[in-house]
Order: C-alpha cells, then structure tokens, then sequence
C-alpha cells in the first residue's frame, strides 16, 4: 500500500524542520555535535525498529569527496535489541534514491550489512559514508541506481558506547532487521510502511545477513522479506579463526575475541599475555586498514598466557559455547538466498560456506550456491556483485529461485 496519510503529513514537518537544520549545519561535523548524536537518551522507544533521532547526512563515493551518491541520506539512531533480548540503541543510515519508483509495487528496501570495519567508533559506516571513505561505498550506490533504497546499520557498538560486539550471531541479524524497521517508519525517507525488503551482505555483513535469514520468521514476521543475498559468510567461527591465525588478517581474530568479550561479558585478560592484551586494547580503536598492517601475518601463540594459538583456547571452555552459539545454519531461513563464496577465498575458507548450505538444503530452505573464481576474498566480493544484482531484481519482480539443494 503506500505511504499513508499520517506518514505523508510527518514528512512534511521532518523536511521543514530538516531544511532549518540545514541552514544552520549544513554537514555534521566530526566534533561535538556528531558525538551527541551516538550517545543513546536515557530511555528509548517502545518498539524495536522506532526511530530514537535522526539528521539529514551526506554519502559521497570517494574520500576526496567529488562524487556524491544520488539519493537523499539521513543518519539515524533506532531501537534493537542485544543478544540477550535488552534493549539498546543502534545507529546507521538511510538512504533514499532521488528519482521517482518506476518499478512494479512499491520501492523495495534494501538492508545492507556491511562487511569488516574495525571496532573503532570512528570506523562506523554511517560516518564513513560522509566522509567517502566507505569502501563498500560502490555496491551501496549500484543499489541506489537501480532505485532501491538502502539502509545500512553500525552495529552494536560502533559508533554507540561500548565495545562493537563483532561476530555476535543474534545482535549482528537483529540489527539488520530493525534497521529495515526504522528506515520503514523514518518520515524523511518517505518509504512505504510494508513494502518488499531484502538483506544482503559479504564476509561480517554475509555472516550478518545470514543471521538475518534465520531470524526474520520469529523476530520480523511482518517484513516482506523477498529474498537475502549472503557472500562468504563467515559461518563457522571455529574453522575460519584456525584459517586467519598467521596470515595477512590475523587483526581479524582479535577483532572477534574483543566482540564475544563484550557481547558475553567476559573478561579475557587472564588468558592473554602482555602483548596480547596489548593486542586487543590496539584492535579496539582501529579501523580495517590500520589493523591489517600492523598485525599481519601475527602468530595468535605470541598473545597468550600458556602459548597456545587463540583458536585452541577458544575450544575450552567458557569460550566453546560461546563460538558454537555463532554457528550459523541451525534454523531455517523462509525466504530464497543465495550464497555465494569464491573457491579461493583466503580469509573464510570455501568449506565454510559449503556447510552453510548444506545445513540449511537438510531444513528444506531455498538456497541457491553460487561458487566463483576469483582469487582473494576481495575478488570474491568483486565477482558476486552481478550475480546479486540479478539475483535481488529477480526476487523483486516476484520470480521463484530454483535452488542447488
């Protein structure tokens, strides 16, 4: 149905009151403004998915920022949930194509999980997009020309206070969801209230993606999710921190520790020797291309107490529930995905989506598994994008997938 008549109204006063603020901010900046913006009010609405805040943002393409992407953006701050059910406050960006819908139905919603940025606040890609230095930046906007709109969450944590709780199954998916929610329910992005939706995501944003899937049925029913496309997930935490350990993204197995730390409440100091506490602090406030560098190719052994690798240690106890609990393949996801990993993936190893897909062809899912060649990880997301192009409009226009199972 479309936007109705309370929401139209609503959006009248928020592009009032938008072009006000405007006049007077015309970006925010980096100081003290957008600081207040990420810190949650004491109390927050009383659904997941209700809008907390928002003010108009920027996205541009490239850091320079010459090229700017062609929609109306909004950052954003919503209610979701963390992996226990309490409620929290996740921030993240909306955006809104300029031109007219001309498709059949109404403007699909694409909620974007984007893949690894570092567990700094400042790595959150809802300022990285104003600043044009997202590196997913490209895809989000090959999604905007096709004249869907995008939401893209931060995650818990990044950006908001507190650890960004990394590789958190539950919390990575619900995030995902209640931002399709919000971007719904935002005034400013004047978005239909039920319209088709979709997810997708690479590597964390595959892993969260996939989440997502599994989650929809019980936690979103009433999304119309038309499909979720989902590459190199990272789906079995155990095998790809055995695979990272040594080599160019060894950051990444930090990454993941300091994010189950704070996603469990846990305290791993004991475990960690004085190099790898200095480790995690380091990892904490970094982006992807500082931790990348300064830790590539690190021999986990070197960070802990008994020398043991952190793959080992996280086969003990209480960190053995904990890396089985992000499993990912234990529900059925109701909508048709696709999956996609290249057979030369050299951060998450190709067996590891395989068994994704093969948990979930056992549950009578709808899956599609598409293999490439491309060599890297990066080369991998590269060479699925067209495939997911194809594979959204497709859902989009009401086609059936005919799944690999």
């Amino acid at each position: 149905m479309p936007v109705n008549r309370r929401r139209r109204s609503a959006a009248v006063v928020a592009g009032v009151a938008a072009a006000l603020t405007a006049a007077v901010v015309a970006v925010p900046s980096a100081g003290a403004q957008e600081g207040d913006f990420y810190t949650p009010p004491a109390t927050l609405p009383a659904a997941n998915g209700d809008v907390v805040r928002s003010q108009p943002a920027d996205f541009f393409i490239d850091p320079t920022k010459l090229v700017r992407a062609d929609g109306t953006v909004n950052r954003i701050m919503y209610r979701s949930t963390d992996r226990t059910g309490a409620a929290i406050a996740v921030t993240g960006t909306v955006i809104t194509p300029r031109k007219a819908w001309t498709g059949s139905g109404e403007r699909p919603v694409i909620g974007y999980a984007v893949g690894t940025q570092g567990l700094g606040d400042q790595c959150a890609p809802s300022r990285q997009l104003a600043a044009g230095t997202e590196y997913e930046g490209l895809f989000v906007a090959g999604l905007l020309t096709r004249g869907w709109a995008v939401v893209l969450t931060d995650y818990q944590g990044l950006g908001t206070p507190g650890v960004h709780t990394y590789m958190s199954r539950v919390v990575q998916g619900t995030a995902v969801l209640d931002g399709i929610r919000a971007a719904q329910r935002l005034p400013a992005a004047n978005l239909p209230d039920h319209g088709p939706v979709a997810v997708a995501g690479y590597s964390q944003g595959g892993g969260a993606a996939a989440a997502a899937a599994e989650l929809a049925p019980t936690y979103a029913p009433e999304l119309k999710l038309a499909g979720v496309a989902a590459g190199a997930v990272p789906a079995d935490l155990a095998a790809v921190g055995k695979s990272l350990d040594g080599g160019l993204y060894a950051a990444f197995v930090g990454y993941a520790v300091a994010g189950l730390e704070a996603a469990y409440g846990i305290d791993v100091g004991p475990y960690l020797n004085a190099k790898g506490k200095q480790f995690l602090a380091e990892v904490k406030g970094q982006c992807l291309f500082d931790s990348i560098p300064r830790f590539a190719f690190a021999q986990t052994r070197s960070f802990t107490a008994d020398g043991r690798p952190i793959d080992q240690l996280l086969g003990q106890e209480p960190f053995r529930t904990i890396v089985t609990e992000q499993l990912i393949g234990n529900a059925k996801p109701t909508a048709p995905v696709l999956v996609t990993h290249s057979l030369l993936d050299d951060v998450i190893p190709y067996g590891v989506g395989k068994g994704l897909v093969q948990r979930w062809c056992a549950k009578g899912a709808n899956v599609k598994f598409s293999t490439n060649l491309a060599p890297t990880h990066v080369g991998g997301a590269v060479a699925a994008f067209p495939e997911e192009f194809a594979f959204l409009e497709a859902r989009f226009a009401g086609r059936a997938q005919r799944s690999t199972c």
